[in-house]
């Protein structure tokens, strides 16, 4: 995977993002975590982890979103850190799952027929209105569909041959009209593991609900 600072100005603190399926580093520029360095994790066409990237910090806040929420829990498992908050949003730690996350036909149906039409349909869905999906498109996403299928290939691997990883999250955020991880869904997954939910009116792509875990406002 890709870990790049986006704000490195020598803080304390680290806010450590790790994005959904596809999400590119464009999409979270603008993000500005309060009295904190910002880096993300994306691109997980492998998913190796460098915990030295953690090495001085007196804190961490993670999020994750998404798939990255998988990602986190799966990579952060074992790492002897000191985590300030750990926020989950529109993901579940059994992302591959007909009752806890993405049910399984339409997961691999997605896989299976990725093309360029597929990925704009996709996207269509995660962004829900008109208005969403245009502002995410003016970000200028540039990762072509074969790059997103191979990325896809590899997370549907990797969480179908191994067991859900062991991680507390400190709360979830739930998007109500999310049309990925269905809001029902990530609230039963959480439920089971005890994990308060904060649900909102929002979509699976939602910037409100980034700008609420990333920056902690």
């Amino acid at each position: 995977m890709k870990c790049e600072y986006i704000i490195h100005d020598g803080s304390p603190v680290l806010t450590l993002f790790f994005s959904g399926w596809g999400g590119e580093r464009c999409l979270f520029d603008g993000y500005v975590p309060v009295n904190s360095d910002f880096m993300l994790c994306h691109d997980y066409r492998t998913l190796d982890f460098d915990a030295s990237v953690l090495d001085g910090y007196e804190g961490i806040r993670l999020a994750a979103w998404s798939m990255g929420v998988w990602v986190a829990a799966t990579v952060l498992r074992d790492v002897n850190a000191h985590f300030l908050s750990c926020t989950a949003v529109n993901g579940t730690m059994m992302p591959v799952d007909d009752r806890y996350g993405i049910p399984v036909q339409v997961f691999r149906g997605t896989l299976e027929n990725m093309d360029g039409t597929v990925l704009k349909k996709f996207r269509r869905r995660m962004c829900g209105s008109q208005d969403n999906y245009a502002a995410f498109m003016g970000h200028g996403p540039e990762l072509s569909a074969e790059c997103l299928k191979d990325e896809l290939d590899v997370l549907y691997r990797a969480v179908t041959s191994s067991p859900a990883p062991v991680f507390r999250w400190s709360r979830a955020f739930a998007g109500s009209r999310d049309r990925i991880f269905p809001a029902g869904n990530q609230s039963a997954a959480w439920m089971l593991q005890g994990t308060p939910v904060e649900v909102y009116d929002a979509d699976h792509y939602s910037e409100l609900l980034f700008a609420k875990a990333i920056e902690d406002r």
